[in-house]
């Protein structure tokens, strides 16, 4: 008999499909060689999150540095995207910066970039300050930034003082009124204001959205001020709109994770698009129906 957990996890993980490349570096790497062809960057995350384990950090460390040594062989463009609690700030704050800083000299030697994540608020103040130890002696260095987070506006005007590059996303982890914006539209307003600071203050940023309004607004205001930016989006998501950005000049990289640990990464992403919560929902029925 199979269990209704089972049955669940079984759709999720078709939805899963769309976005990871598979289990391993060589699932990542073929994928990443897909968005190259078609003309785009990479951007590499192996998922999983809040390891304490040495080993599993030790690993974690291991992949990513095969990751970026395999890039030129691979024929692929880009970086890799790192969680702060994959690589030790669940143990210490030291940890995690001379985790990072074993990334970033192998970004350096083999000529490919490291984005930092950001994960829930918790971390926000440690991730700033691990990026700003950092970035003071090492360029390829990128951070994310959530929209949806009230404080990020300062942060934002800060880190744009000392030329940090930025990602801009809208923010997938579940947080409390306080500290957040909760309604789409408060988030899409927020949004549009950081991403009119980027155009206007910064030089070196990724605008992370599958969102057609901002996309068209970040356009608009390329043709404004003249900028080094990147439209950002997961593989397998606005696969239509993709080759027209391209075409149109633009530079676009896909956001690539791959791994076993799918399952909490998928069900943000599905809290994300409401469409696809109620795909998942009818697909379920249509499987209960049939176990």
């Amino acid at each position: 008999m199979v269990s209704s957990t089972q049955i669940m996890e079984k759709v999720l993980f078709g939805f899963a499909k769309q976005w990871i490349a598979g289990n391993n570096i060589d699932d990542a790497l073929s994928a990443a060689q897909v968005s190259y062809k078609n003309g785009m960057g990479v951007i590499i995350n192996r998922l999983g999150e809040y390891h304490t384990s040495k080993q599993i950090i030790e690993k974690t460390i291991d992949e990513y540095k095969t990751i970026m040594s395999s890039f030129k062989k691979w024929k692929v463009n880009g970086g890799i995207s790192v969680k702060p609690t994959q690589i030790g700030l669940s143990r210490s704050i030291r940890e995690c910066l001379q985790n990072f800083e074993i990334l970033i000299k192998n970004a350096t030697s083999s000529q490919t970039f490291v984005w930092i994540d950001m994960e829930s608020s918790d971390h926000t103040d440690e991730t700033i300050e691990i990026y700003q130890n950092l970035f003071s002696k090492y360029e390829r260095l990128g951070m994310a930034l959530q929209a949806n987070l009230m404080r990020t506006e300062n942060d934002l005007v800060d880190l744009m003082t000392m030329g940090a590059k930025i990602r801009l996303v809208k923010g997938a982890y579940r947080e409390n009124s306080k500290t957040a914006y909760k309604s789409r539209d408060r988030i899409n307003q927020n949004y549009l204001k950081l991403m009119k600071l980027l155009f206007r203050d910064s030089n070196e940023f990724g605008i992370a959205t599958h969102d057609s309004v901002m996309i068209e607004n970040a356009v608009s205001l390329s043709k404004k001020y003249e900028r080094k930016f990147e439209f950002q989006m997961l593989r397998g998501i606005r696969d239509e709109l993709k080759p027209k950005l391209v075409k149109n000049g633009f530079n676009v990289s896909e956001y690539v994770p791959y791994g076993t640990n799918w399952l909490p990464y998928s069900i943000r992403r599905l809290k994300e698009r409401k469409r696809n919560i109620l795909l998942l929902g009818s697909s379920f029925i249509q499987s209960h129906k049939h176990a």
